[in-house]
This record gives structure tokens, sequence and C-alpha cells, in this order.
């Protein structure tokens, strides 16, 4: 992955996994399964979600799907949110071990198509089924980022423990803060 524009890509990516696989590092069973929203969702739940967005976009959208189906997509119950929490059934090992194949599946797929490929990603509307397989890497780098995020916001709510640049901020930043927000 040298080339000036899938390499970025692909960095950017993988520093997206390696913030969601810190945000549940040393969380016990209990906190990474847990709903911390209405919805259900959980901490493990993001990651389990993004397994369904790496196999879905830079898998199966471009003709390279993995050996592996997907229970919530197979039962249909992913279009009611069950992609976002983790059954009872569903240990961390095994959503974190589908989340480690995916990146296996995708990074083949990253290394073997040119960025201008045409995909196919049937749920999306007519007439914007067909991006570029560029342009689904991009989504996937933004949604991952994004549940990056949600994932270390998440934690911080269990544990008080920011991101991985959270020494850098140095002391009770809410404590600080809260003052010049009550002016």
């Amino acid at each position: 992955m040298t080339d000036v524009t899938t390499g970025p890509l692909w960095q950017y990516l993988q520093e997206g996994r390696d913030a969601q696989m810190r945000a549940i590092e040393e969380l016990g069973q209990y906190d990474v399964r847990r709903p911390l929203m209405p919805s259900g969702t959980n901490i493990l739940g993001l990651v389990k979600h993004l397994v369904g967005v790496e196999r879905s976009y830079l898998g199966e959208c471009v003709g390279r799907p993995p050996k592996f189906t997907l229970p919530w997509e197979e039962d249909g119950s992913i279009w009611h949110g069950a992609d976002m929490w983790v059954r009872a059934d569903e240990s961390r090992d095994y959503i974190v071990g589908l989340y480690h194949q995916i990146w296996l599946n995708s990074d083949a797929s990253i290394d073997a198509l040119p960025l201008e490929i045409e995909a196919y990603v049937h749920w999306w509307k007519e007439g914007t089924r067909h991006p570029s397989f560029g342009s689904l890497i991009t989504r996937v780098v933004a949604k991952t980022a994004q549940h990056g995020g949600h994932a270390e916001i998440l934690r911080e709510g269990l544990d008080d423990e920011a991101g991985g640049d959270a020494d850098s901020f140095g002391g009770d930043v809410a404590a600080e803060i809260t003052p010049a927000v009550r002016q």
C-alpha cells in the first residue's frame, strides 16, 4: 500500500480501527456489553457494527465478500439496530475475531483494486448505487473514525479515561472549565 492515495487512506483506516480496539481494552465484560444509550448501543456493539461496515463496503460491494456471514445480517435484525449491541451468545473474542478477519479481507481489497473501479451498493437508492471503490474507502475511514470517537466518549463515561491523547490535557479539565461555562 505505497500508493500516494491508497497508503494514507489505509493508514487512516488502521488508526480508526486501533482506536476502536483501545476503547475496549481493559474493560470488563459488563462494561463492554452494557447498554450505554437508549438504543442499546454499547462499546463492543460499535466494533460489531464496523465489522458489517467493512464487510459490506470493502468486501461485498466490490465483489470480494469474506468467507463468513454475519448472523445479524442473515436474520435481518441489522435493520432493527442489532449491529449496535451484542447478544449474550456473542463473546468479546468472537466480535473482535470477526473484526480482525474483516481487516484482512478489506486490506486485500485495498491492495488489489484500483480506486476508480465501480462498486455496487444494492441498498442505496437508485441513481447512487455505483460509487467508486475509492469513495467507499473514504466512507469507511470516516465511519470508523466517527465510531472511534463515539467509543472514546462512551469509555470516558465509564471509567473517566479519555482518549489516546488524554495525558496532554493534564488534570481534571471539566473541573477547570465548569466555572467559565457558568458565567
